[in-house]
């Protein structure tokens, strides 16, 4: 299927590893052009190297990348200097750490809003009118499972993401909608990255119990009998992104493997 996006510029963040760069490698092999964004210098420059040696890249297809905080204003600063005007935004930030809600003081909330509900509104905001004059737009929030199934130990994560959500479905059902611009969030179960073996390794300390016991205890709960890769999330983001979405916004798109137990 052609998606429809050749030649469209694409902000990609929390893009060297991961559900974003499975974002980005999807979107490159759609010609889209792209400026992927992370803090790790060494490892996002890495990861720009993999995008333009991908042999299903178009010719031409533009690869660029910004080392920078994409969660503080400096960093959105860098990234817009290099670009303003973006037809797609893939909005990701690293989740906050799991924990006992009785731990957390008030600025370890604040990093959580920041990171996670914040700098994804900042984002939206200043790309959003553009992608409106121009008339079309998509806008992707990677945000968590977790908004419809809470996870108790990633109560920041919960909270901050679930703020998100409920900020889209209000901006997203506005005149933009009319006007060519969708707004959506993609909501990740279990995949197989980093963020997840993090989290395992948490469970594995907490339990007693080797990785490796507490990685198959959680495939097993999970319909699929698998963690998703990245490749695959990036393939639903790629569609989100394409002319062909252009009837979806406001929209929470699950991608879990079935280990929601809900009908709705």
């Amino acid at each position: 299927m052609d998606l429809g996006i050749a030649g469209k510029w694409a902000l990609v963040c929390g893009a060297s590893k991961g559900l974003g760069l499975g974002c980005a490698q999807a979107l490159v092999r759609e010609g889209v052009h792209v400026l992927i964004v992370a803090r790790g210098a060494e490892v996002l420059e890495g990861a720009a190297a993999q995008l333009i040696a991908d042999t299903d890249r178009p010719a031409g297809t533009t690869v660029q990348f910004v080392a920078a905080d994409i969660t503080i204003e400096e960093g959105r600063a860098a990234v817009f200097s290099v670009r303003k005007d973006f037809d797609i935004v893939v909005t990701n930030a690293g989740g906050p750490p799991p924990g006992d809600f009785r731990d957390w003081d008030r600025d370890v909330w604040l990093k959580a809003v920041d990171a996670n509900m914040l700098t994804p509104i900042e984002l939206i905001k200043a790309t959003v009118d553009g992608m409106a004059a121009r008339g079309f737009g998509r806008i992707v929030n990677i945000t968590s499972s977790s908004v419809k199934a809470p996870i108790d130990i990633l109560g920041l994560s919960n909270g901050a993401r679930s703020g998100l959500t409920g900020f889209v479905a209000g901006v997203a059902r506005t005149k933009l909608a009319a006007q060519g611009v969708t707004i959506n969030n993609l909501l990740p179960g279990a995949f197989d990255t980093d963020r997840l073996r993090g989290t395992m390794q948490g469970a594995a300390v907490k339990t007693g119990q080797p990785l490796d016991a507490v990685m198959d205890a959680r495939r097993k709960n999970i319909p699929a009998q698998r963690f998703g890769t990245p490749q695959e999330f990036g393939a639903i983001c790629a569609f989100l992104c394409s002319t062909h979405a252009a009837y979806m916004t406001g929209q929470n798109v699950l991608a879990d493997g079935g280990a929601f137990p809900g009908t709705f």
